[in-house]
C-alpha cells in the first residue's frame, strides 16, 4: 500500500507541476498587458491636445505681448530723454539726441571749446532700438495740433534741423542749464518739439513725448478717443 500511495502522490504532484507550467505563460501575458504603457494613438492624441492648448494660450496672450512692446518703446524713449538731460546738467556737457525712423535713438556727447577754437565733433555714446513693431511714425487720425500745441500730427519727429551735427536732420541738444536747443551756435535756438511712437496697424497704441526747449520740461502722452474725438492725454 505504501508504494501505491507514493505513486499516486507522485502522479498528483506531476499533474500539479504540469498545470503550473502550463499556466505560467498566461499569467506572464496578463502582466505584460497591464504594464504595456501608451499606444501610439493615445500618444498622438495627448500631443494634439497639448499643441491645441498652447495655441489657444498664445492667441489669448497676443494683446498683452503687443501692449508690452508699446510700453517698452515709450518707456525707453522717455527714459533716454530724461537721463541725458540730467547727464548734461551733472556733467556740464552737451548731449545730442537723434531720432531716426523707424526706431533708433542715437546719443552723442558734444564737448565744448570756447571760441575762437572750434568744438570737436560729437562722439556717439549710446544707441537704442525700439521693438520692431513700434516705430517713430504718424497715422491718420492724429489730432492737429499735437501735444502742447507742437506740430500738426503729420510729421513723426518735430524738432529743429541740426545743420552742424546731423546734416540738417532734426535733433535735440541738451545744454548744461537743462534746456533743449538746436546746434545753431552756442547757445543755439530753443528747440520745442515732439516725437510720435506708434504701431502702424493700431491707432490707439500711439504715444507722444514732447519737450519745452527753454526749460527742458518733458511730457508723455497717449492717444485716446473721448467723446468721439481723438485726444492726447497726458500720462
Amino acid at each position: 500500500m505504501a508504494r501505491v500511495e507514493t505513486r499516486v502522490r507522485c502522479g498528483l504532484s506531476g499533474v500539479g507541476a504540469l498545470h503550473r507550467v502550463a499556466s505560467l505563460p498566461e499569467k506572464r501575458f496578463m502582466t505584460l498587458r497591464k504594464h504595456r504603457g501608451f499606444s501610439l494613438l493615445e500618444l498622438l492624441i495627448t500631443i494634439a491636445i497639448g499643441i491645441t492648448m498652447a495655441g489657444v494660450t498664445f492667441i489669448a496672450m497676443m494683446p498683452l505681448f503687443k501692449q508690452n512692446h508699446v510700453d517698452a518703446a515709450y518707456d525707453t524713449t522717455l527714459s533716454v530723454i530724461r537721463n541725458y538731460r540730467n547727464q548734461s546738467i551733472i556733467q556740464s556737457k552737451r548731449f545730442v539726441l537723434q531720432f531716426t525712423a523707424p526706431g533708433t535713438i542715437t546719443v552723442q556727447r558734444w564737448d565744448y571749446v570756447p571760441p575762437p577754437a572750434a568744438s570737436p565733433a560729437p562722439v556717439t555714446v549710446a544707441t537704442y532700438t525700439l521693438p520692431p513693431d513700434i516705430q517713430f511714425a504718424v497715422q491718420a487720425g492724429f489730432p492737429n495740433p499735437g501735444p502742447d500745441g507742437f506740430g500738426t500730427g503729420t510729421t513723426p519727429i518735430v524738432f529743429n534741423a541740426c545743420v552742424i551735427v546731423n546734416a540738417g536732420n532734426p535733433c535735440m541738444v541738451f545744454y548744461p542749464d537743462g534746456s533743449a536747443q538746436d546746434d545753431a551756435g552756442n547757445p543755439g535756438n530753443y528747440n520745442n518739439g515732439v516725437v510720435y511712437l506708434t504701431r502702424p496697424t493700431d491707432l490707439y497704441s500711439s504715444r507722444a513725448i514732447d519737450i519745452w526747449g527753454a526749460t527742458g520740461r518733458i511730457r508723455g502722452w497717449r492717444l485716446y478717443k473721448q467723446g468721439g474725438v481723438n485726444q492726447w492725454v497726458q500720462q
